[in-house]
């Protein structure tokens, strides 16, 4: 047999190479049973299919099947053959069955007999997970699509464990293991009619990063370049608010930073040579980087190319990027169009607000000369850009002329972005449409003619409030009916016909609000005009209130109707939006009045219980709002407002003596000090009512007030907003002194004014309400307060955020022991939810890290509640 093998031929060798293939590929395609008949079987002969039946593990219907596969009797096929392949092909790609194979049962010359065997499947009955939570369960069902009924194949298995284990590593658990069995159900008779699949995973501890590591870098540290890694953190116990976790998503993301960084810096070749992933220990891993820096660049020559509008030199300041300054390719790109900000102080925006819409600017660079990069500014200028329609749709409540009066935009005018973005800010301010879908969409632009129609896109919602309120304060139940109709028209309001069901659309607001508890009741009206005449945006407001107010006793819960205090008052205000120092200025006016009728009312704070007191006031502020279009929730912008309410100067011009009178109510206050007879006393109490009856019969103060309030978005919707207040009630006369009226009350929910006698509520979370004033209230008080909030949802139908905060405040007497520095502190969370059909909902939980007034240790926590409701 050597001897053979040495003389094998060519022709004998192909002919056995031939045999042994044809040989493989039977043994592939065919059954053992079909083998046995391979002496019967001719590759090159076509058999005629003598009958057909289907075997195996399957439910389906045997016509059904061999329907679908095509085959009939009397058909003649090739065995093995192109039609027998493709049909096999055709049913595998079902994705139903785990065997399929064709069997030759009997053959009679050119007559075969053909068996087609399959195996369907096992469909899935239930899901069974151990090693996790049930909401993390859920989880995994849904998002692998493990339902009931599910075919259970290879591929499912192993994309679900594969599903499995990545999601565990984006959450740096790179140890996960994931065993996935499966489970025959039985029926009665013993036979398997579906499988349950159990998955038992075992997360690992979490992989946290040890070291973070860098070799190759020069110039910039290795502690600074960690900074620049702002996801993946090395393990420190000291940093509380990044947790140190490696994921491969994140860790890219880091690298990218890294390099931007590099290039923000001036190293535009840097580069990432390698990165390696060490596992110190199940637990622990570390990174180390591989850099090239490459060589620090720098700004050369930046020229202007095609610019007639506005020269070199003005565009060379406007960008504020020089010669010899650090290459920084970002800051080039932000100079050039900022996508980040649609306002941003860049050239395309300095020249599409001056009307050139098609303008095109390009930064090119035209020489690298060492370490110094020159650029080209290409600018193509086009057309100025006029505005030829302006429309407005979607607006089925609001008439056009309250909206037309908001644009910015004209037909006719030059076209200018700033203008349009101002305008969608207006349109939100309103109140009366959903600011997150309000949409600028430009129609028919044509470069050549240098014209553009545009059309402003509104949703309306309900802008009506119906104010429903309850709590406790001070001892009772307060409860608030309240309606504010806040795009009403008054000159509809005896129009039967406009009465859908209320007369609205005009703009206008007008509001009812009563509030009662079981010892004051207040009932109060007002209405507001915000453009007057219909030309000018020039507020006019005017409003009346009648209180009527009970002696109570806390202790016992009783009222007694015949000790009693009655305010009755009225406004009426002037506001004018202003042109200088830009037009989001506002001035603000008004006339106030307050009739308060004590009868027998004595309290600590009124010594004339039968007596009243007249505060008639005039009001100045001026503010300033450019927060974003969304009022419920804005992102960007700030808003601040500084007013003084005056009182005249009375002691100035009456002629009465009250420095003697202070004089004289001392001495007083010293003989009921020194143990007087009841007759004594008693003179002396009336003696003094008398004199407070004089010094408060018509007010004489001012009060001085500042808010600030700033909004800036930190990353995507996460927002900050910083928040400073301050009040000052003072005196014109020292001998007559600061009125019991008009003074501050300090801490709470800034809701539980509970005694209305002209004070003021100011909110400070994680105190009781007004715990850190004085009985008497107080003439100062400062608060400052930092929230960050996030949205959950921003809808029409609902927009919901969560907020947490710190904030800190107090309340002086007078300006010898103010000390700003010297607050009360807090902290906390808590949540928002607006809904047309209910207005603004929120619960606040804040701790309180300091004593109230007069109180031992820490407060500790409080619930505070914000409840309101709309239609």
């Amino acid at each position: 047999m050597e001897r053979r093998a040495n003389n094998l031929t060519p022709k004998h060798a192909n002919k056995i190479i031939h045999q042994l293939l044809l040989w493989v590929g039977l043994c592939l395609f065919w059954s053992p049973s079909v083998l046995a008949q391979k002496k019967e079987l001719d590759s090159g002969t076509k058999y005629t299919i003598n009958s057909i039946k289907v075997t195996g593990a399957q439910n389906f219907n045997e016509n059904t099947v061999i329907a679908f596969t095509g085959l009939k009797v009397g058909d003649q096929v090739y065995i093995p053959g192109e039609k027998l392949s493709s049909i096999t092909k055709k049913l595998w790609a079902q994705n139903l069955f785990s065997d399929i194979a064709f069997y030759v049962t009997g053959i009679e010359g050119t007559n075969v007999d053909l068996e087609l065997y399959i195996v369907e499947l096992p469909k899935l009955n239930k899901v069974i997970i151990d090693g996790v939570r049930k909401g993390q369960r859920t989880e995994i069902i849904n998002d692998n699509e493990l339902k009931e009924g599910t075919k259970i194949t290879k591929n499912l298995i192993t994309t679900t464990k594969n599903h499995i284990i990545n999601k565990y590593a984006q959450h740096g658990f790179l140890n996960t293991n994931v065993m996935i069995t499966t489970i025959p159900v039985l029926d009665s008779t013993g036979t398997a009619i579906a499988q349950d699949m159990r998955i038992l995973i075992d997360r690992g501890k979490r992989v946290k990063v040890a070291e973070i590591n860098f070799d190759g870098n020069k110039d910039i540290s290795d502690a600074k370049l960690r900074r620049f890694l702002k996801n993946v953190k090395r393990k420190n116990p000291l940093r509380l608010w990044k947790k140190s976790k490696y994921t491969e998503t994140l860790f890219e993301e880091d690298k990218a930073n890294l390099i931007q960084k590099y290039k923000e810096n001036g190293y535009r070749d840097a580069r990432i040579l390698k990165d390696t992933l060490r596992v110190l220990s199940d637990k622990s891993v570390a990174l180390d980087l591989s850099i090239e820096e490459g060589k620090k660049y720098y700004f050369g020559d930046i020229r202007f190319i095609g610019n007639s509008v506005y020269t070199d030199e003005f565009l060379k300041q406007y960008m504020a990027i020089g010669k010899g300054d650090t290459y920084n390719g970002t800051l080039l790109q932000e100079r050039i169009a900022d996508n980040s900000d649609p306002d941003a102080a860049d050239l395309t925006n300095l020249y599409q607000n001056e009307g050139y819409l098609f303008s095109q600017i390009n930064p090119v660079e035209v020489a690298v000369r060492g370490d110094t990069i020159d650029f080209e500014i290409r600018i193509k200028e086009n057309k100025l850009t006029y505005f030829d329609h302006v429309t407005v749709v979607g607006n089925d409540k609001t008439n056009d002329h309250v909206i037309y009066r908001e644009l910015r935009t004209r037909p006719g005018e030059k076209y200018s972005k700033r203008n349009v973005i101002r305008t969608i800010r207006e349109l939100g301010q309103l109140g009366y449409f959903d600011a997150e879908q309000l949409t600028p969409n430009f129609k028919n632009l044509d470069p050549n003619s240098g014209t553009l129609d545009l059309e402003y896109s509104v949703i309306e919602k309900g802008s009506s409030q119906i104010e429903l309120q309850g709590g406790y304060g001070g001892g009772g139940f307060v409860g608030t009916l309240g309606l504010s109709f806040n795009n009403f028209s008054l000159r509809n309001l005896f129009n039967k016909e406009a009465w859908h069901p209320l007369p609205m659309g005009d703009g206008q607001r007008f509001s009812l609000r009563a509030q009662a508890s079981t010892f004051y009741s207040t009932y109060s009206l007002s209405i507001m005009e915000p453009w007057l005449g219909g030309e000018r945006p020039i507020q006019f407001s005017t409003s009346f209130s009648h209180t009527v107010q009970y002696l109570y006793n806390f202790q016992t819960r009783e009222r007694d109707t015949d000790r009693r205090f009655l305010i009755t008052g009225g406004s009426v205000g002037i506001a004018k939006r202003l042109k200088w120092p830009d037009d989001y200025f506002q001035l603000s006016q008004s006339l106030s009045f307050q009739h308060y009728d004590l009868r027998n009312y004595n309290t600590g704070l009124f010594t004339f219980g039968d007596g009243y007191s007249n505060n008639l006031a005039y009001t100045i502020g001026i503010g300033r709002n450019s927060t974003s279009a969304n009022p419920i929730y804005p992102r960007y912008g700030s808003d601040f407002s500084l007013n003084a309410k005056l009182s005249l100067p009375y002691s100035a011009f009456n002629g009465v003596d009250y420095e003697g009178l202070d004089q004289e109510r001392k001495d007083l206050q010293e003989v009921l000090a020194n143990d007087p007879t009841d007759g004594e006393a008693v003179d002396a109490q009336e003696r003094i009512s008398e004199i407070d009856q004089m010094r408060f019969n018509w007010l004489e103060y001012y009060k001085v007030k500042f808010q600030a309030t700033w909004y800036s978005t930190l990353v995507g919707d996460l927002v900050l907003r910083p928040k400073a207040e301050f009040g000052f009630l003072g005196a014109y006369n020292k001998y007559r002194g600061i009125p019991p009226f008009e003074r501050f009350f300090v801490g709470g929910d800034g809701l539980g004014a509970f005694s209305l006698d002209g004070r003021e509520v100011v909110q400070l979370r994680g105190y009781p309400n007004q715990s850190l004033s004085t009985n008497d209230g107080s003439a100062i008080y400062n608060k400052f307060s930092l929230e960050l909030r996030y949205p959950i949802t921003l809808k029409q139908l609902a927009s919901i955020y969560v907020l947490s905060f710190v904030e800190g405040g107090a309340a002086y007497d007078s300006f010898r022991n103010y000390n700003p520095f010297d607050i009360k502190r807090s902290a906390g969370a808590g949540i928002r939810i607006f809904m047309p059909a209910f207005g603004l909902l929120g619960i606040d939980f804040g701790y309180g890290f300091d004593p109230v007034l007069n109180g031992v240790g820490r407060n500790g926590w409080e619930t505070h509640f914000i409840i309101g409701q709309q239609f």
